[in-house]
């Protein structure tokens, strides 16, 4: 009977290590997934690519601006309709001073003067801004930090993807050791009963134990069924996170021996700060509000430019006529002075909360770092003490095995040593990965 139980036993084991062979993943592997297939995270790398396209588009500003335009027309009367009267024009000698004294007239008959109902005008011109105020160098740098931050939110959003997946990772991870353990709680109440219902064939023991035994296995078939559901949900849940195909044969693989607390693992924390991307937004932050200000003083300035410029001109029928231009441009907002003075001071006031706002940040982010320290080293006692539990309750177990088989102690303590056993052990489990995603959390918010 023990044999074909054993058999059995290593029969399951043998079809799981068959399915892992073809459909194993590593932790490594599902963040990999993740942040390929995360929403949030694609997002993030097409905002970071934004950014940088926008930087190029703004620093074709120090560059002239290069326009050209043409119109072709053709009116329905012409533009120049004039009637010059005729009459007797005065003869002179070409001397200015006898033209009052002229004695001498000639006869002009008039004229009318028709011109001007088609033309083609065109033009192209090159203005090179030489003062903007400031405005197009930071602009330039404003871009310039846009990409710096969203290159921080990428590493932002990277962490979170990682962290949220190593927390889906472990929750699969424990849902598959408990599962292991009622497995093992099954076979060994499925032994169990046999050897009562023997026993009770023989008139050994009573049918009380019997039946106990039978409620006891009944009831880890439940929850060993409730538990395949929740697994399977979070399996799905899971899949989903990592953007790929539900796979009941999916197995995860992970170490889940006792892990320790490197000596490494805790580092300065206000060291630390400074290589967190959160850290680097909030000093961006202050920076882009100083740059905003800066901008808007700038259109409060003169502006100044120089050009130039090449023009062609053709009206009906005459030959088509060429020229330039060169050409200085000043501008000066002198209305907007008084709005300025409003403005600026509305941006200064902006850079104060902006400062205010990201030295609040920086304390919560030390102390988010202090209580992930805590946490991880409760985490870690929580470990040890469950491990304790567990060898007690396994020695407890041994003892109470032995007890029951020597007619010392009764059917329902071996039971309850057993489901204390039980307990510990997915105690242990739960700690574990709790334990690793802890530490997780801690190498995230001290920017590793």
């Amino acid at each position: 009977m023990r044999s074909r139980c054993l058999a059995s036993v290593l029969l399951l084991i043998s079809i799981a290590a068959g399915a892992s062979a073809q459909n194993t993943l590593t932790v490594d592997q599902c963040r990999d997934l993740a942040r390929q297939n995360n929403v949030s995270y694609r997002n993030s790398l097409l905002e970071r690519d934004a950014a940088r396209q926008t930087r190029r588009a703004v620093l074709t500003k120090y560059f002239p601006t290069i326009s050209a335009g043409g119109a072709i027309f053709r009116t329905r009367d012409y533009l120049i309709d004039e009637t010059i009267p005729g009459g007797n024009l005065q003869v002179h000698d070409g001397d200015r001073a006898h033209l009052p004294d002229a004695t001498q007239y000639a006869y002009f008959p008039g004229m009318s003067l028709a011109m001007m109902d088609r033309g083609t005008i065109g033009m192209i011109t090159a203005v090179q801004p030489v003062f903007a105020g400031g405005r197009i160098i930071n602009a330039n740098r404003l871009a310039a930090l846009g990409s710096d931050v969203a290159d921080d939110k990428v590493r932002r959003a990277e962490n979170e993807v990682d962290l949220s997946t190593e927390q889906k990772y472990w929750q699969i991870i424990t849902l598959d050791e408990k599962r292991e353990t009622l497995r093992r709680y099954q076979t060994f109440l499925d032994t169990l009963t046999q050897q009562v219902d023997e026993a009770y064939q023989a008139g050994i023991t009573l049918k009380n134990d019997l039946l106990k035994a039978q409620t006891k296995r009944s009831e880890i078939s439940v929850r060993l069924s409730k538990l395949e559901n929740g697994r399977a949900l979070a399996m799905m849940s899971f899949c989903q996170h990592l953007g790929i195909p539900y796979d009941s044969t999916i197995v995860l693989m992970a170490d889940t021996a006792s892990p320790e607390i490197p000596d490494w693992l805790h580092v300065d924390h206000g060291e630390a700060l400074l290589h967190r991307p959160e850290y680097r937004l909030l000093q961006e932050s202050v920076k882009a509000e100083a740059l905003q200000t800066a901008i808007k003083t700038g259109e409060y300035l003169p502006q100044a430019g120089v050009g130039i410029g090449g023009f062609y001109t053709q009206f009906d029928e005459a030959d088509g006529d060429y020229n330039g231009i060169v050409f200085g441009t000043v501008s000066v907002p002198i209305s907007a002075w008084w709005e300025a003075s409003h403005t600026i001071k509305e941006r200064k006031l902006q850079e104060k909360i902006a400062a205010n706002s990201a030295r609040e940040n920086q304390d919560l982010l030390l102390l988010q770092m202090d209580k992930a320290w805590r946490d991880l080293m409760d985490a870690e006692k929580e470990l040890r003490l469950s491990e304790e539990t567990k060898r007690q309750a396994e020695e407890n177990r041994k003892v109470a095995a032995d007890s029951y088989h020597a007619g010392i102690v009764t059917l329902t303590d071996l039971l309850d040593a057993e489901a204390t056993r039980q307990q510990a052990v997915d105690q242990v489990t739960e700690a574990t990965a709790n334990y690793r995603v802890k530490r997780s959390t801690y190498l995230q918010v001290t920017g590793r």
